[in-house]
């Protein structure tokens, strides 16, 4: 399932400005980062590292902070360019924003921006023209640099909770793996805009939007899934316009297992699938009409 590119990059950013300050204990924290007074230039964000030796027992790459400030976070989402010319980019915003704070004149900086590239995986092309150390499973220290440089591959990282803003930028199978392991670990409402957004397979957004949606009977959880609705309908018009088209479906497929009911064409296992796979509403309402006047419920689905 594709996404916007930009639909993409805001929700990497809301995720971080969301969790950093949850995963790291309040040890660094997401700010929008301001602008760089450079035409076409503007970072994804900053990290702020308030106190590094809360961040020493967590995973990589929190636990190689070794001093508080900031650091320069530029996050390269599935779809997005992992070229030299997308790389250096990354880099020129990193030093436009070294720039800036040393022309700041309230405050005297004489040091070096980190800069960290969060990506699915680590280009080819970087392998071949820079040195990649590696930190831990993931974390890679590139080389030659006059700045500390981390490229930390999404893809390659463990499942841990205090990497899940990173985590959300994994790609294919690895993609699915996450999606699959996040879904019992963070509120619904959040897990809405992962089906909304992250590009997964077909099978891994089925079985989380089963696990969101799931059928039951109990009053409570389906007090939450009309919550939930409602939510998702106020704050996304692509959402309201999924739910309104499945609510369609629906609808039909009630209407034409009404029709085969009344007249006595009864459906075998087979054909109910059948019923139940079809996601074109057009096809539904044929089958429908030729229910009024088939002998048969395989006529009615031809």
């Amino acid at each position: 399932m594709l996404r916007a590119v930009g639909q993409l990059d805001q929700f990497a950013k809301d995720t971080f400005a969301l969790e950093t300050a949850s995963v790291t204990q309040g040890a660094a924290a997401w700010q929008l980062a301001p602008e760089l007074n450079m035409s076409e230039v503007r970072l994804d964000g900053l990290l702020l590292v308030h106190a590094p030796a809360l961040l020493a027992p967590l995973a990589p790459p929190w636990s190689t902070v070794q001093e508080p400030g900031e650091l320069v976070l530029e996050i390269k989402m599935p779809g997005d360019h992992l070229d030299m010319l997308a790389i250096d980019r990354a880099v020129l915003r990193r030093n436009a924003r070294q720039v800036q704070r040393r022309e700041e004149s309230k405050t005297l900086w004489d040091g070096e921006e980190v800069l960290w590239i969060v990506a699915p995986h680590v280009p080819a092309i970087l392998s071949e023209r820079r040195t990649l150390d590696l930190v831990a499973t993931g974390v890679y220290r590139v080389n030659p640099s006059p700045f500390g440089f981390l490229w930390i591959a999404a893809n390659e990282l463990p499942l841990a909770d205090e990497l899940i803003p990173f985590l959300i930028a994994r790609s294919g199978r690895p993609l699915d793996a996450f999606v699959g392991w996040v879904k019992n670990r963070r509120p619904i409402e959040w897990l809405l805009r992962v089906l909304e957004y992250l590009p997964m397979s077909t099978a891994a957004h089925e079985d989380l939007r089963s696990y969101v949606f799931v059928k039951t009977d109990d009053p409570v959880i389906r007090a939450r899934q009309r919550m939930i609705a409602e939510w998702a309908v106020e704050s996304s018009p692509e959402m309201r316009d999924k739910l309104v088209g499945e609510g369609r479906m629906e609808e039909a497929r009630s209407s034409l297992r009404h029709v085969l009911a009344l007249r006595g064409l009864a459906l075998s296992a087979e054909e109910e699938a059948r019923i139940d796979a079809c996601g074109d509403l057009d096809t539904l309402r044929r089958w429908h009409d030729q229910a009024v006047v088939v002998a048969s419920a395989a006529e009615a689905l031809h």
